[in-house]
C-alpha cells in the first residue's frame, strides 16, 4: 500500500474504493501473520474521549510492529492550558511520525492535518468513526469472504459509526441500510455522499422500520443509543428507541447465517439484548480484536513500513 505513504486518514473516504478493499485485505493477512511489517516509528495520541479499545488497540499494533506510543492525555499537556490547536499540532509535528486524534468535531481534526505534516488519523469524532469502520468491514469480509453484495443493517442511532458505515459499505459494494427514529437520523449530506459512491450498484438505504430493514440482512448492527458527551439525554432516549433494540425478534428477520455486530461498549437490556450479544450468531470479539489488526494495517500503510 505505498500509495498511503504519508498520507492522512480522517475519513472512510480519505480511501477509494480499491485502496480500502486493499487495507481490509493487508489487514486479513496481518491477523493471519502472513504479513510481519516492522516500524520503528513513535504513535502520538491525542484523545479529548475516553477510549479503551481505541487506545489499547492502537497501542498494541504499534507495539507489535517494534514503534513506541506516547499517550499525549490533554489534561494534562499545555492544550488543558489553552495552547492553540495549530501551535500543539506544528510542535508534535516536530517529535512524532504518526499522530491518531480523538475529539469531537471534525474540524479539529482537520486542523490537526492541517498543521501537522506527519499523517494524522482520526480516532474518532462526532462526524465519523472510520477506524472502526474498518474493523467492521474486515469482520464481515472475514466472516463471508468478501463484502460485495451483502447487506448490512445499522439500528439505532444515526451517529458517526452509522455514517462512516453508510460510506464504507458503499465503497465496497455492499448494501446498507439504516433505520432509525425519525429525529435521529444520520446527517442528510452523509447519506448523500454514500448514494453517490454506490452510485446505484447498492442499496443506501434510511428508513424508520427496523424489521423491513433487518429483513435478509447478512449482518446485523447496532451502537449505543447516547454516544459520549450524551449521557444527561441516555434516560429520556429509551422509549424512543426501544423499537430499535437489537434482539432476538429482531434477528429473525434477517438471513439465516446473519451475524451481529456491536463497536461496544454495550449497554446490555437497551440496544442490544444478552441474548444477542453472547449468542452463536455475534461477532462482536472478532469485531472488537480487529481495530488492532485494521488499524495496524492503516498504520503500517500511511509509514510506509511494507
Amino acid at each position: 500500500m505505498k500509495a498511503l505513504k504519508g498520507r492522512d486518514f480522517l475519513s472512510v473516504a480519505s480511501l477509494d474504493s480499491s485502496e480500502l478493499q486493499e487495507l481490509l485485505d493487508l489487514a486479513i493477512e496481518m491477523k493471519a501473520g502472513k504479513v510481519k511489517p516492522r516500524c520503528e516509528k513513535v504513535l502520538g495520541l491525542v484523545f479529548y474521549k475516553a477510549s479503551t479499545r481505541t487506545r489499547v488497540s492502537f497501542s498494541t499494533a504499534m507495539y507489535q510492529m517494534g514503534g513506541q506510543v506516547i499517550d499525549l492525555n490533554p489534561s494534562v499537556s499545555q492544550v488543558s492550558r489553552g495552547e492553540p490547536l495549530s501551535d500543539t499540532a506544528r510542535v508534535l509535528d516536530r517529535y512524532l511520525d504518526v499522530l491518531a486524534v480523538r475529539t469531537f468535531a471534525q474540524k479539529d481534526i482537520e486542523a490537526f492535518a492541517h498543521y501537522a505534516k506527519i499523517p494524522t488519523i482520526n480516532a474518532l469524532t462526532d462526524r465519523e468513526h472510520p477506524c472502526q469502520a474498518l474493523a467492521d468491514l474486515m469482520t464481515v469480509k472475514e466472516s463471508f469472504g468478501q463484502t460485495k453484495d451483502l447487506t448490512l443493517t445499522y439500528v439505532g442511532d444515526g451517529n458517526n459509526v452509522a455514517h462512516s458505515l453508510l460510506i464504507g459499505c458503499a465503497m465496497v459494494g455492499m448494501n446498507v441500510r439504516v433505520a432509525t427514529p425519525a429525529e435521529y437520523q444520520p446527517d442528510a449530506d452523509i447519506v448523500e455522499q454514500a448514494k453517490a459512491i454506490a452510485g446505484g450498484r447498492s442499496e443506501v438505504l434510511v428508513s424508520n422500520d427496523p424489521a423491513a430493514a433487518a429483513k435478509g440482512a447478512h449482518a446485523l448492527y447496532t451502537d449505543v443509543w447516547a454516544s459520549m458527551g450524551q449521557e444527561e439525554e441516555a434516560r429520556t432516549r429509551i422509549p424512543l428507541f426501544q423499537p430499535y433494540q437489537l434482539n432476538e425478534e429482531l434477528l429473525k428477520f434477517a438471513d439465516g447465517d446473519a451475524i451481529v455486530l456491536h463497536c461496544l461498549p454495550a449497554h446490555r437490556g437497551e440496544e442490544i439484548t444478552d441474548g444477542v450479544i453472547e449468542g452463536s450468531q455475534s461477532r462482536v470479539w472478532d469485531q472488537a480484536e480487529n481495530r488492532m489488526h485494521a488499524q495496524k494495517a492503516l498504520l503500517a500503510s500511511v509509514l510506509g513500513a511494507l
